[in-house]
């Protein structure tokens, strides 16, 4: 009888014990980390938790490394964790942590695509960005567009300007996908919901005629008026004479400022000298430019030149004579402005 009081006792010591470890283990868990900034580290390709903890422990982050490891292989964890870049920001727990890597709550680095920045200037940036991993280095654009099931398709503004977000080591082409995947539905919607008797014929033309859009005005109140002005001169067989094609067509050999002999120099896309879009997109339009360049305003405008007012704005007018009026109080503000800027000693 005394040894099954014993025995009694045992248990019942040994279930207090686990009560209290448990207790303990919950505690521990649910505790914050203990740290003051948050701790960025990395999980490579096939790392276990084990070598985690240890960079997770050496870095103050996690206090009880084994113990955080045996409760992940107990609830069948430790198998499933993912490779990428983490942060653990102070008021996490231990188990938040370990929820982190099980569901791959991975850092997300940004690239933001600027309306009217070119197909160069998306390609510049992803090589510079240093969480992007570069495998078109040497790739030409041919091969890239084929590789992007648009064989023989021009790659300028064929991606969608939006600001992508991507785990550390995502591929330049992966990123390029996105945007050219964007690109066609949001240029297939505008295509869609065209306006009726445009003087375009295809998606490919509203492409070209909303990157000239986008480059002559960073009004969105204005594009669709801008659009409708460039409507208005395709359908009576004016010439665009759009200084962005210009410049877009002296590449390099342009210098920061557009004079006469640019605008006589005979190029594919110098639509003073040609009639007509140019062959492809001067750059890459956003949604706005596309939708005006697909919806324009029509009214009756066959010109416009800017105010001289800090918003970038425009006078519209209907006929050569207004728009001489506006050029020359545009001269005007010029000047005027100009002579009250402070000289320089």
């Amino acid at each position: 009888m005394r040894f099954l009081k014993l025995l009694g006792i045992l248990a019942l010591l040994l279930v207090a014990a686990g009560a209290g470890l448990y207790a303990w283990v919950t505690s521990y868990l649910a505790s914050l980390v203990p740290i003051e900034q948050p701790v960025v580290f990395m999980v490579e390709q096939g790392s276990n938790l084990r070598t985690v903890a240890r960079e997770l422990h050496s870095r103050g982050v996690i206090e009880h490394p084994r113990l955080w490891v045996w409760v992940a292989r107990a609830h069948g964890q430790a198998s499933r964790i993912h490779a990428g870049e983490y942060e653990v920001r102070p008021g996490a727990t231990p188990a938040t942590v370990l929820r982190q890597l099980v569901d791959g709550t991975v850092v997300l680095r940004e690239l933001t695509v600027v309306e009217g920045s070119t197909y160069r200037d998306l390609r510049r940036a992803l090589e510079q960005h240093r969480s992007v991993r570069k495998t078109l280095t040497g790739v030409a654009d041919e091969e890239l567009m084929e590789r992007l099931g648009a064989p023989g398709e021009h790659p300028e503004g064929r991606f969608f300007p939006d600001t992508y977000r991507f785990a550390a080591g995502t591929t330049d082409f992966e990123i390029l996908r996105q945007a050219h995947a964007q690109m066609k539905a949001r240029l297939e919607l505008a295509w869609k919901n065209r306006a009726a008797d445009l003087p375009i014929d295809t998606p490919d033309e509203a492409l070209t005629l909303a990157s000239i859009v986008e480059k002559e005005t960073g009004l969105e109140s204005e594009r669709p008026q801008v659009a409708g002005v460039f409507v208005r001169r395709l359908r009576l067989g004016m010439r665009l004479q759009s200084d962005p094609t210009v410049i877009y067509g002296l590449g390099e050999a342009y210098a920061g400022n557009i004079r006469r002999k640019h605008l006589r120099g005979d190029t594919p896309y110098n639509t003073y000298t040609r009639a007509g879009l140019p062959p492809t997109p001067i750059a890459l339009p956003g949604e706005e430019a596309l939708r005006a360049a697909t919806r324009p305003d029509d009214t009756g405008a066959i010109y416009f030149v800017a105010t001289g007012e800090p918003d970038g704005s425009h006078f519209f007018s209907a006929t050569l004579s207004e728009h001489n009026a506006a050029v020359r109080r545009f001269l005007a503000r010029m000047r005027q402005r100009n002579s009250q800027a402070p000289r320089q000693q």
